[in-house]
């Protein structure tokens, strides 16, 4: 049957200059850790267990009657290599995440993760500022503030010791949908109101997020209000979210049974733990710090580009 090639869009939706910049950031990023020593590794996209934070949506897939789940990200595996062999390590590859698609998200993405033993945190904020500031001749202001003062100073707000209905009274107020909690409310006020009047030739690294967003990170040991954690802006765009990472395996169990049951009370779907990431750190993980880099957000800042297929050969719809 002959196709009306005018009703189908089979070009790529990224012109050539996008490829050429994804080559080139690929061939700086590769360079760069083959100088410092960190090994590149790859690990599986499917796995028997999917995420169980309640803000991700892992992808389905039927591989032969059994049920996987597309990768929403290495961190699992990576940190199985590590409790192996401590080692710096880094993997460069594809992810997915369902229901987040729009102008800088895409189902299918590409992630650069990597993780440095010994370090904490903010030896290795460092070095993403390093590396992020290296793909660029711009002249760049780094601005670093804790999670306290950016809002502090933005919108006069005590994110950690505020009340929670003058928080989410402050989201409503700036557009926020009704029924947000605290945390929920923060980060709506963070990407929404704050992050948009960053400056394009600014990076700006936040640190000191709440303890309810310690996600896979350690709590502060010294300020149980907060976590070792921390978030890297390229302009006012979210690029990089990096951890002292939690190594203990009960409090790990414990933070992904706290998951689950949030799931199960927002009608998410409920998978199983992913007891082979526990029984690794069981084994053992020395102390380490890892960070997850968005690479599409990267090409997109780097090209001045402000839709997430224009550097996607083919985006989601298109695929």
């Amino acid at each position: 049957m002959p196709i009306n090639d005018q009703c189908i869009r089979w070009q790529p939706t990224a012109e050539f200059g996008a490829r050429r910049l994804r080559a080139d950031l690929y061939r700086y990023i590769r360079d760069y850790f083959s100088e410092q020593g960190v090994l590149e590794v790859e690990t599986p996209l499917l796995s028997s267990a999917a995420n169980s934070d309640p803000a991700i949506e892992s992808i389905t897939a039927d591989a032969g009657g059994h049920c996987r789940y597309l990768r929403t990200s290495p961190e699992f595996p990576l940190k199985r290599l590590l409790c192996h062999h401590s080692s710096a390590i880094y993997e460069l590859g594809k992810v997915f995440r369902a229901s987040e698609q729009g102008s800088s998200h895409n189902p299918e993405f590409t992630m650069l993760e990597w993780y440095r033993p010994g370090w904490d945190h903010l030896q290795l904020a460092d070095e993403v500022i390093e590396l992020v500031s290296g793909s660029t001749k711009r002249s760049l202001n780094v601005q670093r503030l804790s999670y306290q003062d950016l809002f502090d100073d933005a919108l006069g707000i005590d994110a950690l010791d505020g009340k929670t209905d003058d928080i989410v009274a402050a989201a409503e107020k700036r557009g926020a949908p009704t029924g947000l909690n605290k945390q929920q409310a923060l980060d709506y006020l963070l990407s929404a109101v704050i992050a948009p009047s960053f400056g394009n030739r600014q990076l700006t690294l936040i640190t000191g997020f709440p303890a309810a967003q310690a996600a896979l990170s350690r709590i502060d040991p010294n300020d149980a209000r907060v976590c070792q954690r921390f978030e890297l802006y390229v302009g006012s765009a979210e690029l990089a979210n990096g951890y002292h990472e939690l190594t203990d395996p009960a409090e790990q169990a414990r933070r992904f049974q706290s998951d689950q049951q949030t799931r199960q009370r927002n009608g998410q779907a409920v998978s199983v733990l992913d007891q082979r990431l526990i029984a690794a750190l069981q084994a053992g993980l020395e102390s380490c710090a890892g960070v997850a880099v968005g690479i599409d957000r990267w090409l997109m800042w780097l090209g001045g580009y402000d839709r997430i297929g224009q550097v996607l050969n083919f985006d989601w719809e298109s695929a």
